[in-house]
């Protein structure tokens, strides 16, 4: 991962855990365990990092549904 795919999952942890009130370390293993970091976000930085915060936590959100992933 290069440091600004890095940097932008870091954000978007942090983003969702404010929006879905839980801890980022919580919601790094969610990300982590359901494959979003590697299969979602990090292959689609070119793209997702130029949209707004509240569009990729809705799209993470999204996600986690598909998979059956509780948050």
């Amino acid at each position: 991962m290069v440091q600004e795919s890095f940097e932008f999952v870091v954000y978007m942890i942090h983003a969702c855990a404010t929006k879905w009130n839980r801890l980022p370390s919580f919601v790094y293993r969610k990300l982590a365990e359901s494959g979003c970091i590697q299969k979602f976000l990090v292959p689609n930085y070119e793209i997702l990092h130029t949209q707004s915060t509240d569009f990729v936590v809705s799209d993470i959100e999204e996600y986690l549904n598909v998979r059956k992933v509780a948050i």
